[in-house]
């Protein structure tokens, strides 16, 4: 396995140091997601389940009429729909009128209740979550939330600000080629390898998992 700055060298070939450097995204500090509102928790949760499979440009030009459809995304209301919900919001022309994804709102405010009944916020238990096991959240998400598996958690994880690395074509064709994984990381073991790869490259550069994962996806044609 190539070390970062091989790695980083790489992508200043293909892109050029300021092309790299202007590039990236930083994550935000620990302190600002613990101050985030939970219901953006769940109104990112809700964007990045629609957008997935759909055109995001449309997702993004009903948004307004998301946020009032599901009352700003208030984490108690959203979590009691019931029934006669469903059948209106089905039948809610705001929105993309999709029932398993509109149910999954109801699925994750439940999901970010009992995170915020065990610690507070569920924003608390975000940031508090060890960026050495960033794999271990996406594990939770897709176990305990609602169409959170995949890309959509990852999505939702970098929107969020969290330090993330995404699974993109161009970052799994980096540790293919590095020799840490042979295709898309699905299985326990793969997904351990590729958290350990990314905690040495963040050990040697001091870089975040956000940056890092940028400049994996563009030190490969």
């Amino acid at each position: 396995m190539r070390s970062f700055d091989q790695i980083y060298a790489l992508a200043v070939a293909r892109k050029g140091e300021d092309g790299v450097l202007e590039s990236l995204r930083h994550p935000k500090s620990r302190v600002e997601i613990a101050a985030m509102p939970d219901d953006r928790f769940l109104a990112l949760m809700t964007k990045c389940i629609f957008q997935s499979g759909f055109n995001w440009k449309v997702v993004e030009a009903m948004w307004p009429g998301f946020e009032a459809a599901f009352h700003g995304f208030d984490i108690a209301r959203c979590a009691m729909l019931h029934d006669e919900d469903f059948g209106r919001l089905v039948s809610d022309t705001r929105i993309v009128r999709h029932g398993p994804k509109i149910r999954a709102v109801q699925e994750n405010a439940v999901f970010l209740s009992g995170l915020a009944r065990d610690h507070g916020t569920a924003a608390a238990f975000f940031a508090s979550w060890p960026t050495e096991n960033y794999v271990g959240l996406l594990d939770l998400l897709q176990k305990k939330g609602s169409r959170l598996g995949g890309n959509t958690g990852q999505y939702f994880l970098r929107f969020a600000g969290i330090d993330s690395f995404i699974l993109s074509q161009s970052v799994v064709n980096r540790l293919i080629a590095e020799g840490m994984v042979g295709k898309v990381p699905t299985s326990a073991k793969d997904k351990t390898a590729v958290q350990a790869a990314f905690n040495k490259w963040r050990g040697q550069s001091g870089r975040s998992l956000t940056e890092i994962s940028r400049i994996l996806a563009i030190s490969i044609d």
